[in-house]
């Protein structure tokens, strides 16, 4: 390996015995020319100097003159041994030895080495140190790329879910948009241009301490590091302040407002309940793995007459903490109907019940509150996507919240004092269990739960247990949980989400099989409106079947109930019939297709007492239909105007605003609907009215929707009776049981009516009712 570094200089004195030394022993400048000087001076690697290697060439080409030369250049014979043995005494007396001679080549490279090596290593450091550099660049170019890929997905999503109108309104503000020099924070953001333009000078700024660095850059970036520590350290003060000042404002604002909330809103903001019963309870009391787990009371946000003594125990892998050790059946919801212990004679007496929607399983239209502060662009659509951007702290504290305050011990006694006798709870998958890459609030609805069975227990309300969300979704509606494609039954994953919905029906009839349970799970549904006309009919069937074994295989001995899937009830006629405890269940409503929503307001109720009757009839007699039927969901509703009802930034039927792709009533390519009201929009169809406070309604308004709920309520009892969808709503007065006893557009108890289907239907228009509203 050729030298990569100049040999280290010598001290003067010795440099200088050197030269004088070479000057009486070169007696011979022939072989002087010819010889390798071990002193030559290798390239150096960081100069080059041609001049001294020229005038040192010149030097060595010609015989220097000493005292020895001029004795022996007349011979020009070589030496001697006799003479060669003299010089060499006299070079050792002037100090000139063998050590003294210039190292070899191989010396030289032997020397040379570890300093090539370090070369070498410091070289491949850079090489390394730039390769970094460049792979940092690449990756942040490949992060703004996948970040706009994202945005753009996500715009085109929202476009597509939006009107026509608005889409077309959209793509002229972007136009507009490009048209205009923008600047500020919106450059800064929005602008491809602008990250392109100065992307070196970003990754600079990122790449610290890599080439390129001057004491220049080195004095800016110690100023900007004694900056940054000075604004955070500002920052740090602010923060303690805050965390000092809010809470006190909190804690304010609370007294300020206790006990002024609504128990049937979605509040969020309610003051926590006094949880006085863990008073006197310690907790230590609770095992050390089971504290801050959905068993530890203490870490509960609602513990009103829950018992919180703590029990590890499970039934069918489902907990028992939070119930008491006895209970009572020995009430009834009224003097018309028997108490708990007592057998109902379902078939000949009606079911007259009430839904609990919107309190365990979320949907949108029942409580808006919980998804109005979200914009189109943040795609919060449903429970999934709702829980999914709060994150699962914030999900848990804001849906613990809602269970809370929505449904409490009141609401029960006022469904019995309205003349109720059944509740239908629905809840959804999670309560039971969560899977991988679910965002939804895994267990905490199932305490609240068995609190509101206790509670309907409590008021003789017979319950109907029903699974609202099953895994995968088994409609794609969001009152499933997730607003989308169908996975239950359906496509990849859709045997899979069956079989969970199976092993949920195990753990579930398991626990409901307990003594406690068996006088007031009066009914068991196995799925909430599966959408076969969506899904493979007999994949449906083989499912249900499955799940009527499973839970009689768990001596559940009361009713099962299953939907009819949209299919129409004449479809089920020779289907499941061998299991006499089974109800097929139907939700009956006129404002979810264009052919019914068009009818008048005497046509609507002319609907409800022919067809709606005829219909349960025939569903009824085994000859013509499956047998037991009960319409399990309906409405007073006349108009779909309500907030949210046909899904989250979707408008209505009546208004002409739908844009639903493939949905009963939208259309096929999601373009903007005509207006649907019976007036065909000559009047314009307005959805003013239908929205407003009942208080603002009209006497014929308020006379049509009593006499048509109660049209209703004489055909379904045809069948084995009905449950009202729902409750109780935020805004949705047409939807809301409650509001509509305060307004005088329900009956004061669901017996005394004041109209029957025997009876003749005025003509409303007549009256003075509008039709468009």
């Amino acid at each position: 390996m050729p030298p990569s570094s100049r040999i280290p200089r010598e001290s003067p004195a010795r440099r200088e015995r050197r030269r004088k030394t070479h000057q009486r022993v070169d007696s011979n400048g022939d072989l002087n020319q010819h010889t390798d000087d071990p002193y030559s001076e290798s390239p150096s690697p960081s100069k080059s100097r041609p001049k001294r290697t020229q005038h040192r060439e010149r030097r060595s080409s010609r015989a220097p003159e000493s005292e020895y030369s001029k004795t022996t250049a007349t011979t020009g014979a070589a030496l001697s041994a006799g003479q060669l043995a003299q010089l060499d005494q006299l070079n050792r007396k002037l100090g000139w030895d063998e050590q003294d001679a210039g190292p070899t080549p191989r010396q030289r490279d032997l020397r040379d080495a570890p300093r090539t090596r370090r070369d070498t290593v410091l070289d491949r450091e850079s090489e390394e140190r730039e390769a970094e550099r460049e792979r940092r660049r690449r990756e942040h170019r490949e992060r703004k790329r996948r970040r706009r890929e994202d945005e753009r997905a996500a715009a085109l999503e929202t476009e597509a879910e939006d009107t026509e109108y608005r889409a077309r309104a959209h793509t002229k503000h972007r136009r507009r948009e490009r048209d205009r020099v923008v600047s500020g924070q919106r450059l800064e953001r929005g602008s491809e241009g602008y990250y392109s333009e100065k992307e070196e000078i970003r990754n600079d700024v990122r790449l610290r301490g890599g080439g390129g660095s001057s004491d220049l850059d080195y004095d800016t970036d110690q100023r900007r590091r004694k900056r940054r520590k000075r604004i955070f350290i500002g920052l740090g003060i602010l923060i303690l302040f805050l965390a000092i000042l809010i809470p006190v404002a909190v804690v304010l604002s609370q007294k300020k407002t206790a006990g002024s909330q609504d128990g049937g809103a979605a509040n969020t903001n309610a003051t926590q309940p006094a949880n006085s019963n863990l008073n006197g309870v310690s907790e230590s009391t609770i095992p050390s793995s089971y504290q801050g787990t959905n068993l530890d009371p203490f870490t509960w946000y609602d513990t009103t007459d829950y018992n919180v003594t703590f029990t590890p125990e499970l039934v069918g892998g489902l907990s028992v903490m939070g119930l008491n050790s006895t209970w009572d059946d020995s009430k009834r919801a009224n003097d018309k109907v028997p108490a708990l212990q007592d057998s109902w004679q379902y078939g000949t007496m009606p079911v007259r019940g009430i839904n609990l929607g919107g309190w365990l399983s979320i949907e949108p239209v029942i409580t808006p509150s919980l998804f109005q502060s979200y914009t189109t662009h943040d795609n919060v659509i449903d429970e999934y996507t709702l829980t999914q951007k709060l994150g699962a702290t914030n999900a848990k504290t804001t849906l613990e919240k809602h269970y809370s305050s929505f449904v409490s011990e009141q609401t029960f006694a006022d469904i019995q004092a309205a003349g109720f006798d059944h509740v239908r709870i629905p809840f959804s998958y999670w309560a039971v269990i969560t899977y991988d890459g679910d965002p939804y609030v895994g267990n905490v609805s199932w305490r609240y739960l068995l609190r509101g069975i206790e509670w309907a227990r409590k008021y003789g309300l017979r319950v109907n247990l029903d699974l609202h969300g099953a895994p995968g979704s088994q409609n794609g509606w969001n009152h499933s949980g997730r607003q989308g494609a169908i996975g239950w039954l359906n496509g990849t994953d859709g045997a899979l989400n069956g079989d969970r919905t199976i092993a949920i029906h195990q753990q579930l009839s398991t626990f409901f099989t307990q003594p406690r349970y068996k006088n007031i799970i009066a009914m068991y549904g196995l799925v909430n409106e599966p959408r076969m006309v969506e899904l493979n009919t007999a994949t449906v069937l083989n499912w249900t079947q499955t799940a009527i074994t499973t839970v009689r295989s768990n001596n559940y001995t009361g009713l099962i109930v299953f939907g009819d899937g949209f299919m129409g009830l004449d479809k089920w006629q020779g289907q499941l019939q061998n299991d006499k405890s089974l109800l097929l269940d139907v939700h009956q409503y006129v404002i979810f297709n264009v052919q019914q929503i068009v009818l008048n307001h005497h046509d609507k109720i002319k609907f409800a007492c022919e067809g709606w009757t005829q219909q349960a009839t025939r569903s009824m007699n085994t000859a013509t239909g499956f047998g037991p039927t009960l319409c399990g969901e309906w409405s007073q509703a006349d108009t779909d105007c309500a907030q949210y009802l046909n899904n989250v930034g979707v408008g209505s039927r009546w208004e002409g605003t739908l844009n639903m792709i493939n949905t009963p009533g939208g259309s096929s390519d999601g373009s903007q609907l005509s207006p649907t009201c019976p007036t065909a929009n000559s009047p314009q169809c307005s959805c003013a009215n239908a929205n407003a406070d009942p208080s603002t309604y009209s006497a014929e308004y308020k006379q049509w929707l009593l006499m048509f709920a109660e049209a209703q309520m004489h055909s379904f009892e045809q069948g084995w009776g009905w449950f009202y969808w729902t409750w109780q709503t935020e805004t949705a007065a047409q939807w809301s049981y409650k509001a509509g006893l305060a307004a005088g557009t329900m009956p004061n108890t669901t017996w005394t009516r004041a109209f029957d289907c025997s009876q003749n239907i005025p003509d409303f228009g007549g009256l003075g009712l509008p039709e468009n509203y």
